[in-house]
């Protein structure tokens, strides 16, 4: 038993894309599950400007929990920040490799001795810069070529607004042949550059061919919170769980939900997301999950974007999920009216 004093304050944080912590953010569960213990329940994206927003990236912030891509949760890891992985989710989120309007360029097979847009950003973890680039090796090895069989050309995208923005600009001038993207605001910036669909990822049969960074997508938290107040994270996660239990039945308030998560019109997320989306918000730590986030772990070390290895399967830590599972059961499914404001 921990006799750790009790946080003022937990912290979470989730990338704009489907979530359960979103869902759960959205309806007011997590302010209410903590409330009656004096403790505030924080979005690091709604906090007050001092706040130190890197942490969703370095996840250096003990008392933070992250649901996010799977790119900055190994860099921080690799680096040392000790973290623990306690879910996994596998979302269809949607990624396609984009070529310029009137372009022959159709299947995986056709980006063989093509330039492909691999965008670089100066940030910390230049994860755009490996989702391009992974999304471009999972097409290629689909049709049994790699990344060396094409030509991958750097695209500067500092100083550059909107997502995708250096990549679309540089397809547009013919630098480049295609561009990777994925999302609803990817979906949208698409439609406007009148840009061209070449390859779905979505469509390749193989989930080897589909790992990024969201897929799969990691839950994670700092040690110190779980070593000090594991019963917690336990139940931030059964909150998670309930939420996610919610989401099964209710598609249309989890799309308003993603428009508003995403900053997407309902056009993009309904491009960007598959229906029966909203029944894929529970995490878990299968087998499967960590096999591929393993893969995706060891094909990031190769292409230098991670300092040091990292143990997927020892990172992973299933007792909170499953106490997690246990506190959800005995207390049953959220209600279904919306919080009032």
């Amino acid at each position: 038993m921990t006799h750790a004093r009790v946080p003022d304050t937990l912290w979470f944080t989730r990338c704009p894309v489907p979530t359960a912590t979103g869902v759960a953010a959205d309806r007011g569960w997590l302010a209410r599950e903590f409330a009656p213990d004096g403790i505030s329940v924080r979005s690091l994206q709604d906090a007050e400007p001092g706040a130190d927003r890197a942490t969703h990236f370095t996840h250096a912030l003990p008392g933070l929990l992250r649901e996010g891509g799977n790119v900055p949760a190994l860099w921080a890891r690799a680096r040392g920040e000790r973290t623990r992985l306690v879910g996994l989710t596998w979302i269809e989120e949607r990624q396609v490799v984009l070529v310029a309007p009137g372009s022959p360029v159709r299947g995986a097979a056709a980006l063989r001795g093509l330039r492909l847009a691999l965008p670089r950003h100066s940030v910390a973890i230049d994860f755009w810069r490996a989702m391009a680039l992974r999304g471009f090796e999972g097409v290629l090895a689909s049709a049994g070529y790699g990344l060396d069989d094409a030509v991958l050309v750097d695209v500067p995208a500092d100083g550059h607004r909107g997502q995708w923005a250096a990549e679309l600009d540089a397809l547009r001038r013919g630098d480049v042949d295609a561009v990777y993207v994925k999302g609803a605001l990817a979906v949208e910036a698409a439609r406007r550059a009148g840009a061209e669909v070449a390859v779905e990822l979505d469509a390749l049969p193989d989930p080897v061919h589909r790992v990024n960074n969201g897929t799969p997508r990691p839950l994670t938290v700092h040690q110190d919170l779980l070593d000090e107040h594991p019963e917690l994270v336990a139940r931030f996660l059964a909150v998670l769980l309930r939420a996610a239990d919610w989401a099964t039945g209710e598609p249309d308030e989890v799309a308003r939900i993603l428009g508003a998560e995403t900053g997407a019109g309902a056009e993009g997320v309904a491009g960007a997301y598959r229906p029966g989306t909203h029944r894929t918000l529970h995490p878990d730590l299968s087998g499967a999950r960590l096999d591929l986030l393993a893969r995706q772990e060891e094909a990031l070390r190769a292409h230098g974007f991670l300092p040091e290895a990292v143990d997927v399967r020892a990172w992973a830590d299933p007792e909170p999920l499953l106490r997690a599972r246990q506190l959800a059961a005995v207390a049953g499914p959220e209600p279904s009216p919306r919080p009032v404001p």
